[in-house]
């Protein structure tokens, strides 16, 4: 299996040339995210949810799955020095939650990267981005997270993981209050 980017109406794998250039970094930047958010403050991750649905059609086109075959969902919320910063999506065929990628249902509170950075076998497609709205699954999840002291563009990024032909989709979502910390490490460090 070739790792596509996981494209799907309104996801593209180029930035608009506008978007700042740390939005950039961040939504293109590669390796684990969560070792560039420790680089930032303390980070801890909660788990909102696991649960089986039916895929949504906006994730099923990036995972060249059906419409309604049956995932397991993970969604968590990693802050950094206690604020709320990014939210994350990640799921893969129910089935393969029992077998490739049965990790995924004994992580708790660790990171994904903690299973996908450590195997040959696995494949990471190229990162496909936007700004989330509706009808996309994320954007209600990322939405109801945000603080509406805090309103701005929910800009997000995904990408697909492969494993024996197994797909793994993980969309993050970094919230207004992520990039007002960027701005003040970026002025911290150059002082």
């Amino acid at each position: 299996m070739t790792a596509l980017p996981p494209l799907a109406p309104g996801w593209r794998t180029t930035l608009p040339p506008s978007l700042p250039p740390d939005h950039k970094h961040w939504l293109l930047r590669p390796g684990a995210l969560t070792a560039g958010l420790r680089q930032l403050g303390t980070v801890t991750l909660r788990v909102l949810d696991e649960y089986p649905q039916g895929i949504p059609p906006d994730e099923a086109h990036a995972m060249a799955l059906t419409p309604n075959s049956p995932v397991w969902v993970r969604e968590i919320l990693m802050s950094i020095d206690g604020i709320d910063s990014v939210t994350a999506r990640s799921l893969t065929p129910l089935n393969a939650s029992h077998g490739v990628w049965q990790g995924i249902r004994r992580l708790r509170t660790r990171p994904l990267a903690d299973m996908l950075y450590h195997d040959r076998t696995i494949q990471r497609s190229v990162f496909a981005c936007r700004k989330l709205a509706s009808p996309v699954p994320f954007h209600r999840s990322a939405l109801a997270i945000q603080s509406p002291d805090d309103p701005g563009p929910l800009w997000a990024r995904r990408s697909v993981f492969w494993r024996y032909r197994q797909p793994l989709l993980v969309a993050e979502c970094f919230l207004p209050a992520f990039w007002k910390i960027v701005e003040q490490h970026r002025q911290s460090s150059t002082r």
